[in-house]
């Protein structure tokens, strides 16, 4: 690479400003975002992306499952290109930069490119994948994962969501259902950008993680059914009191996951009482369970011992306790050669680094079980996300940015 290639860097101010205007689409007066998939503040971002990437030369074509790509033309494009990006939906309380960062540093990557006059050899294919944060529709990740190979789009399609809306019927009120086949664009390589969401590199004082796995993850629908009775009159050990049972098992879920080591993490983090009544026993409910770790036998281990607990408390509380596995996700290993790409990328900019895992699940989990596949992180604020407090810095937005950059620069070539 010669020397005013290798001195390239992204515009930072513009990356900033890109990150800032499109919080305004579905800006909450806390300074978050809540900007569910498919719904209209997503239809506004999406809409504002396509402008974007064609304003920036991309050709964008739409999925079967309303996901982006937006393809810069290269020199040979026999090849297939190397793909970029995360997602543009939030959590109902989510923040400005997760998902957003990966998505709006692709497009920064692109414009940056153009200002430089540079062709690469390969093609570039901006991706923006829909449902990565699983807060209306589940499964979480469901348009890589479907990409993937791990549901059929016609799955996908009739999930519901808890107002019992489809995904095609989202899909197709924000005008965002495709007509290119899902899993047909083709990629050589994909890479995301994205903040931490956990503490490490603020702590460590680094700047760049150099994502090298991924946890695994189980993710579990539970109900309850015990008995409805007088709260003043059923004497106590005549209840069948669903919330105690419930009680007992999240306590049991916690103990299970600190059990299994310091990398396990366990979470309920949903429960609706059914017809709750303050004098009355709760008879049933539901509730969701979210179970983490980077090893695949931990992960059977988890499964194994959750179940004999709900087992066990059902018995002796005298209810009936399901729990249905809705989605497994395997621990991701990322492809060598893309780390050693990033890791290469981050040391010729002199950023601090880390090689780290990835504790959140994201699209590029997804796709390295049939695309090769690697991350970058950047520091967050006191390792927050999920949440309207999240933040980052301009700084190492626009380093993780440079990183995105010299390693996409790496993986498709300059043409001569």
């Amino acid at each position: 690479m010669t020397p005013a290639r290798s001195n390239l860097r992204i515009d930072s101010g513009r990356l900033w400003n890109a990150i800032h205007e499109t919080a305004k689409f579905g800006g909450t007066p806390k300074g978050g975002v809540r900007r569910l998939t498919l719904g209209p503040e997503d239809k506004q971002v999406r809409d504002w992306f396509r402008a974007a990437c064609e304003a920036a030369g991309c050709e964008v074509r739409v999925d079967g499952l309303g996901t982006m790509f937006a393809i810069r033309k290269g020199r040979d494009m026999s090849k297939a290109p190397v793909g970029l990006g995360s997602h543009l939906d939030t959590q109902p309380t989510g923040g400005k930069f997760d998902g957003i960062l990966g998505t709006l540093a692709a497009l920064e990557v692109v414009r940056t490119l153009n200002d430089a006059d540079i062709e690469t050899d390969a093609p570039l294919c901006i991706a923006n994948w829909t449902n990565e944060e699983g807060s209306r529709f589940a499964p979480a990740m469901m348009a890589s994962a479907a990409y993937a190979g791990d549901f059929t789009t016609e799955n996908i399609l009739g999930r519901l969501d808890a107002e019992g809306i489809s995904v095609a019927q989202a899909l197709d009120t924000i005008g965002y259902r495709g007509v290119d086949p899902v899993g047909q664009q083709k990629f050589s390589a994909f890479v995301e950008l994205h903040i931490e969401q956990g503490p490490l590199l603020e702590a460590e004082g680094k700047t760049i993680g150099v994502v090298d796995r991924g946890q695994g993850i189980m993710w579990y629908d539970g109900r309850i059914a015990g008995f409805a009775s007088h709260a003043g009159t059923t004497p106590m050990p005549l209840r069948r009191d669903a919330l105690a049972a419930f009680s007992e098992l999240v306590l049991a879920i916690e103990k299970i996951v600190k059990d299994h080591g310091p990398h396990a993490v366990g979470t309920v983090g949903e429960i609706i009482v059914e017809n709750p009544s303050r004098n009355v026993i709760p008879g049933d409910l539901v509730f969701t369970t979210d179970i983490r770790s980077p090893d695949g036998k931990t992960l059977d281990a988890l499964h194994e011992a959750v179940s004999a607990a709900a087992a066990d408390i059902g018995k002796r509380r005298k209810v009936a306790i399901t729990l249905e596995q809705v989605w497994r996700k395997e621990p991701t290993v990322f492809n060598t050669t893309l780390v050693d790409a990033v890791a290469t990328a981050t040391e010729t900019l002199g950023y601090s680094n880390r090689r780290i895992t990835s504790g959140a699940g994201h699209d590029a989990c997804n796709l390295a079980t049939v695309v090769p596949s690697a991350m970058i992180f950047v520091p967050c604020k006191d390792g927050i996300s999920h949440n309207e407090l999240e933040d980052a810095t301009q700084a190492d937005c626009a380093a993780g940015a440079n990183v995105l950059l010299h390693t996409a620069l790496s993986l498709a070539g300059i043409a001569d």
